[in-house]
């Protein structure tokens, strides 16, 4: 998320009432989750475990939950619950804004756009020419979606982001800031759902297919012509290529990345990163013909086992 103008590093502590270290007019442009942030951007972070991945992220301010070590030309704001005031920074410069129609009076549509009854489009969407909406797709906030895309009944584009802070009270939820990006000629199947970035873009290029029933998780990025079956469940912030072919009922671990035209057959079990070019099945997911030979080694415990009770 990018604020609609720099701050100062001492205007943001500030805002959020906490303690900093480093030049006070240190300028500020956004914030973002870990996996998407970039320089003049706030990263939080409150776990020992992830300090050195946040201090030498691409952000230039650290919102920490202990006074360390400041990388040189970065700054830190010290405080003791990053993630609630990684929520109020959220709260501060995106609101969450009610909306009275069906379709926003902040909506921009394209020519020839088909909205069926029952859709929602919501504030300040943005969708290209001869797209067509099914009855009661939802498309919250922000969202762009481009030229001749079909998006099929009760999918929802744009919802919240599934990252939570386990606390004794309960899970607090992580705000969500960002949007999805759909680009031109891509289909999307009916009761599919496609959450938004934590603070940054979930994005699906051109010419990808997506059928029924499709999980995508926040910050995930989905290369051109893509195809992806039903039953498909996608984490969030996971790269996935050109190109790619993913079968019904596959899921795919977050924060990984799929190379370009990789193939995934059905009920795989993606845990890792997968290399460019390959077939993968199995549980977890390895290349085909490791996997056979992992198969065929299963197959022969028993002759083994027979063996050895001959000794």
């Amino acid at each position: 998320m990018k604020f609609p103008q720099s701050y100062t590093l001492k205007q943001i502590a500030d805002l959020l009432q906490i303690p900093f270290v480093g030049d006070p007019n240190f300028l500020v442009l956004g914030c973002n989750e870990i996996h998407r942030v970039e320089a003049g951007d706030i990263v939080f972070v409150d776990h020992p475990k992830y300090y050195d991945k946040a201090l030498q992220s691409a952000a230039t301010t650290v919102l920490i939950n202990k006074e360390v070590d400041c990388p040189e030309g970065k700054t830190l704001l010290v405080s003791e619950d990053p993630f609630s005031d990684f929520n109020k920074l959220s709260n501060y410069f995106k609101p969450f804004q009610p909306s009275t129609n069906y379709i926003s009076e902040s909506a921009r549509l394209g020519e020839n756009v088909i909205i069926q009854p029952g859709a929602f489009i919501g504030n300040n969407v943005n969708i290209g020419n001869n797209t067509v909406i099914h009855a009661n797709v939802a498309i919250y906030d922000g969202c762009e979606i481009g030229s001749n895309v079909n998006i099929h009944a009760n999918t929802t584009i744009g919802g919240d982001a599934f990252y939570y802070k386990n606390r004794p009270e309960g899970f607090d939820q992580l705000l969500s800031t960002g949007i999805v990006k759909i680009e031109d000629n891509v289909d999307i199947g009916s009761n599919c759902s496609i959450d938004r970035g934590v603070s940054a873009i979930t994005h699906i290029k051109k010419g990808t297919k997506i059928d029924n029933q499709v999980q995508i998780g926040h910050d995930t990025i989905i290369g051109e012509k893509c195809l992806i079956a039903s039953h498909v469940g996608i984490a969030g912030c996971v790269n996935i290529g050109n190109q790619v072919t993913i079968w019904g009922q596959v899921g795919i671990t977050s924060g990984i990345d799929i190379g370009d035209k990789v193939v995934i057959s059905a009920k795989s079990g993606v845990s890792k990163s997968l290399e460019s070019g390959k077939h993968y099945f199995g549980i977890p997911a390895d290349d085909f013909r490791s996997k056979y030979k992992e198969i065929a080694n299963i197959r022969r415990i028993p002759e083994l086992i027979e063996k050895v009770n001959k000794l």
